[in-house]
């Protein structure tokens, strides 16, 4: 036997072999013991813990308002710091809590802080805005804090009692606008081939690819649907804070003016033209809201508690609610194929869904919250017909549109009993297109040619390096011409009306809900809770519970996605996050949003029914 020994090299690579070998089981049983860890605190007994007998109510959203959490991978979370409840405020929790809170005697008040809340929506917005009007019948007070308040938090705010603005803060307005870029020229310099097969004069998703401007079409019913909005907006902020019509585009069109009169100082100027009741400082802040509620044990803050903890204590209080139930599916984002997370609509996923629903038995009706600007035709029609399936079956079936229900969103809606929006929803938009690029061209400027041979006209016909040849050029396009017909009669069937009204109002147009009631698009305008009430009257039920239609996260996910919740808040990756890097992604993302749409998109017939201008402001 040698008893040579091993040289240098090889002992220091057996030695960083071993010390490898040892960080990842430490590692690994690191991660084990914060499993159990995190396990035990769930199944822990904990003390049994009650609303305070006297508290005020703070309503804090943050991110965008949403009707559906999107499904946020755990390592995007860490990576970007955060969580999907950080990211995203869920307009019925608001809106369940504030409705809850009107008639519980311990609720003394409501307190809006909207700092953190970025949007969502005008009729999202309206949501959260007529349930406080609601909660103020009951006498309770409410205030609005805020060092600055942009446009969708101040229409929050001026449903406040007292607005409290910081006095280096500002109330920025500044209307409603739908500008786009326009890559036209961009792509003819990279010599990409851009084939669009459209109907509808107004169908504009296509135009930033054929374009470098907005044509007059698009002006021309754009400029129509947003100003209907900016009326509604300031026709109800003006409203609430009893201001003089006009005063809100008064304040924006002329506030070089106002300023001027008030030596520069926004917050003095929203104050003297009524926008706000008083400036006060943080520490000003604290004492008026003490004042109102009372301090709490420590005096360093009011008596207070937030709506996520308030919700989740009322839940711990009731008792298990045995009524009927009407379920609520939420079918929010874009329309695809196959199986999709949630923050869009895939057409097996939503499909499912609806069969579980007619399986089960367990439901008396069932409510569709649809907020989506369309997408795959074929995905569309999939779940339309699934619909039409569950109403066979005797359930009744609503569609509550949001933000937005337009052009396949709206094509899934017609399988409905009843089809209500809001007044400010963005429906309509019936229209199809087809689109993809070609980039024979530019790969022939760098040397790189395509050839081969094929059996038919039509073999690679639709490769992205050859060019488009005019066969499947006319098939594409009779192929749109064919889905937009029967998208007609599907919309004329489900109205009770012919396909020539329909393309009247139709050709890729898009509405509000308050003119597509007018054009008998819709049935009825109202919010959620009172789609869900006439969805409980169809079904003759006087007491029911609303129970949410998804599909439930495995064991895995959920621990997965609350151990990123955790992390997400430790400040590992801070630098990252706070650098430029992390924000020029984020920006580059949202430029290019239209192109990543058309490489997202895969309906099996290139067909889609799609508003890439729907986008509610």
């Amino acid at each position: 036997m040698s008893n040579t020994r091993p040289g240098p090299l090889r002992r220091t690579i057996s030695w960083f072999w071993r010390a490898i070998t040892w960080i990842r089981v430490s590692l690994a049983n690191l991660l084990f013991l914060v499993i159990i860890a995190v396990i035990v605190a769930a199944l822990w007994p904990g003390e049994r813990l009650t609303v305070p007998e006297q508290t005020a109510l703070r309503l804090a959203p943050t991110g965008f308002l949403v009707d559906q959490y999107s499904y946020v991978d755990p390592l995007t979370q860490i990576l970007e710091r955060s969580s999907r409840q950080q990211a995203e405020t869920r307009v019925r929790d608001l809106v369940e809590a504030i409705n809850k809170a009107r008639d519980d005697q311990r609720v003394t008040g409501l307190v809006l802080d909207l700092s953190y809340m970025l949007g969502g929506g005008l009729s999202k917005l309206q949501e959260v805005g007529r349930a406080l009007e609601n909660f103020k019948t009951s006498g309770k007070p409410v205030y609005a804090i805020g060092d600055t308040f942009t446009q969708e938090q101040y229409y929050l705010a001026s449903y406040a009692d007292q607005i409290l603005l910081h006095p280096m803060g500002a109330v920025i307005l500044t209307g409603y606008s739908s500008y786009r870029n326009y890559f036209r020229a961009a792509l003819e310099k990279l010599e990409v081939n851009m084939h669009v097969f459209r109907v509808g004069e107004y169908k504009d998703a296509v135009e930033p690819y054929l374009r470098d401007d907005m044509s007059d079409a698009s002006r021309e019913h754009n400029a129509q649907w947003l100003g209907e909005l900016w009326s509604t907006y300031t026709d109800q902020v003006e409203s609430q804070r009893k201001l003089p019509g006009g005063r809100i585009n008064d304040y924006i069109n002329q506030l070089d003016k106002h300023l001027k009169e008030q030596r520069g100082d926004a917050a003095a100027t929203a104050q003297a033209l009524g926008l706000v009741d008083e400036l006060a400082d943080h520490h000003q802040q604290l004492a008026v809201l003490q004042q109102t509620f009372g301090s709490n044990d420590d005096e360093s803050d009011y008596q207070v508690l937030d709506y996520e903890h308030y919700l989740a204590l009322l839940e711990h209080e009731q008792p298990l609610d045995q009524s009927p139930q009407i379920g609520l599916l939420v079918a929010s984002g874009m329309i695809l194929d196959g199986e999709q997370p949630a923050g869009s609509v895939g057409s097996s996923t939503i499909s499912q869904l609806l069969e579980n629903v007619r399986e089960s038995g367990d439901y008396s009706a069932l409510v569709v919250r649809v907020d989506s600007p369309g997408g795959s035709a074929f995905a569309s029609e999939i779940i339309r017909k699934e619909l039409e399936l569950t109403r066979k079956e005797g359930i009744p079936v609503f569609i509550s549109m949001g933000s937005v229900a337009a052009s396949g969103g709206y094509w899934m809606s017609m399988a409905a009993d009843e089809v209500w929006a809001t007044p400010t929803t963005i429906t309509g938009s019936i229209g199809v297109f087809s689109a993809f690029p070609t980039v024979e061209n530019t790969l022939q400027k760098v040397g790189i040619g395509t050839d081969g041979v094929g059996t038919t006209e039509l073999s690679g016909a639709l490769r992205i390096d050859r060019p488009l040849n005019s066969l499947a050029a006319e098939v594409l396009q009779q192929s749109v011409n064919h889905i937009y017909d029967r998208f007609l009669t599907i919309v004329a069937d489900a109205r009770q009306t012919t396909t020539a009204r329909v393309n009247a109002v139709g050709q890729g147009r898009v509405w509000t809900g308050r003119a597509a009631l007018d054009l008998g698009l819709v049935d009825q305008l109202g919010d959620l809770q009172q789609v869900i009430k006439a969805a409980a009257d169809k079904a003759g039920l006087e007491k029911y519970q609303v129970v949410e239609v998804h599909m439930p996260l495995s064991p895995t996910e959920q621990l997965l996605q609350q151990l990123a919740g955790e992390v997400a808040g430790m400040q590992l990756l801070s630098g990252w996050h706070n650098s430029g890097v992390m924000s020029l992604l984020q920006r580059v993302e949202r430029e290019l949003a239209p192109l990543a749409d058309v490489m997202q998109m895969a309906d099996p017939r290139a067909v889609y029914a799609r508003c890439l201008e729907c986008v509610s402001p």
